[in-house]
């Protein structure tokens, strides 16, 4: 960290902030938010430069509009939310870059708010676009990336565009929050126990997080569709659950079952399995190593959820990515749902969680147990890449801003 600056090793006083925030954000049909957590953490970087009387000029993508314009990934919805939160007038623009954006960022008094349109409706934010990077340098004094959310991205706005900005360059107080907290998951400084509960349905995302995870947690707990690979290579029946067949994966896997603490990595014994994958499939609960055949594994069962949150609720610190079982289906969300419980009650006894990934977020707020979590990762993807071994420390948007 310490040689990434911040908001804080700057005075905004007459500067223009150009912000990369991740705004990207779950709506409903009538565009009202369904989580706010990514804007509501930005928004202290906001008021930091608001307060010493700076300009601001937000940037952000939402959705994949694959570099076409469109008005269903436009951000002029966010325009009134912002000024309900921040009690201050956010102009809008439909543009990002050329002449009439320029003038518009000119004509900013100090304290104001400008919202830029969605940078995914230019096809070159994606291709790390050096014309399009100079063309949105010409919009701020001080670059600001507050979008953890996308640090892991080989994005225009994430590693090209601070380049034009030499020192004049850092990281907002969402990203210095989310660098820290994850440091202490990579390094193993949290308070032991250490437990790691990773899930979803595939490995291939997590299996270098594992890698990395195994050489300081206590405890690391598997479930959900990524369980699956490791009861396979143990000779296990699987049935028709989930599996990602891919050689790197599977030598990967034979790497951490010859590692001396393979014995921390613990695997549901039993599981729910259904005859299809449906809510209203038939269901039984089945050993995980011995599912039939016409069957798969859809959740984690009574004696997995018991054993799992045991080891939860004597844990100290504890991280978790990914649901255990596919909630979405109310009938194989029981696992994610008495997780997500275990971690909100181990938290308020003193342990510290961090919880990261849509998934797992969403099955807190399901239960109203988010606001008993130490704290909510605004990014999943960019939360296990930074899991990788050594990795947290060559994140994209992290590595631009040294």
């Amino acid at each position: 960290m310490k040689e990434i600056k911040t908001v804080n090793d700057f005075n905004f006083e007459n500067q223009t902030a150009l912000i990369r925030v991740d705004f990207n954000v779950p709506i409903n049909e009538y565009y009202e938010i369904i989580d706010d957590t990514r804007i509501q953490y930005s928004i202290p970087t906001i008021q930091k430069i608001i307060s010493e009387k700076g300009k601001i000029v937000l940037i952000s993508h939402f959705g994949r509009p694959k570099g076409i314009s469109s008005k269903t990934y436009s951000l002029k919805f966010l325009t009134h939310y912002l000024y309900k939160k921040l009690k201050i007038n956010v102009f809008f623009h439909e543009n990002c870059i050329g002449e009439t954006v320029v003038k518009k960022v000119n004509e900013l008094k100090n304290g104001e708010i400008l919202l830029l349109e969605n940078l995914r409706f230019y096809k070159e934010e994606e291709r790390e676009d050096k014309n399009f990077a100079y063309e949105l340098s010409k919009l701020g004094d001080i670059y600001v990336n507050d979008a953890f959310g996308v640090a892991h991205r080989f994005h225009t706005s994430i590693t090209i565009l601070p380049k034009f900005f030499g020192k004049k360059k850092c990281i907002g107080l969402l990203m210095k929050k989310e660098i820290q907290l994850l440091g202490q998951f990579s390094y193993g400084k949290g308070k032991r126990p250490i437990t790691a509960l990773l899930g979803g349905a595939k490995i291939s995302s997590k299996i270098e997080v594992i890698e990395n995870l195994i050489d300081f947690a206590d405890y690391i707990l598997i479930g959900g569709g990524m369980s699956y690979p490791f009861i396979k290579m143990k000779g296990g029946m699987i049935g028709n659950s989930m599996i990602e067949k891919d050689q790197i994966i599977e030598k990967t896997l034979k790497k951490i079952f010859f590692n001396k603490k393979m014995n921390i990595i613990h695997l549901p014994k039993d599981v729910i399995i259904a005859d299809s994958f449906k809510n209203e499939a038939n269901t039984k609960i089945s050993p995980i190593h011995s599912i039939p055949n016409g069957w798969m594994g859809l959740d984690i069962g009574p004696f997995s959820i018991k054993k799992f949150c045991k080891i939860i609720e004597k844990s100290k610190t504890i991280l978790w990515n990914g649901p255990v079982g596919v909630f979405e289906f109310s009938n194989f969300s029981l696992g994610t749902r008495l997780i997500a419980k275990s971690i909100a009650n181990t938290t308020e006894k003193g342990a510290f969680s961090l919880v990261g990934g849509g998934d797992s977020i969403a099955a807190l707020k399901m239960e109203k147990y988010d606001k008993k979590i130490s704290y909510l990762s605004t990014g999943g993807g960019a939360m296990l890449a930074s899991l990788k071994k050594n990795k947290i420390k060559i994140l994209p948007g992290i590595n631009a801003i040294k």
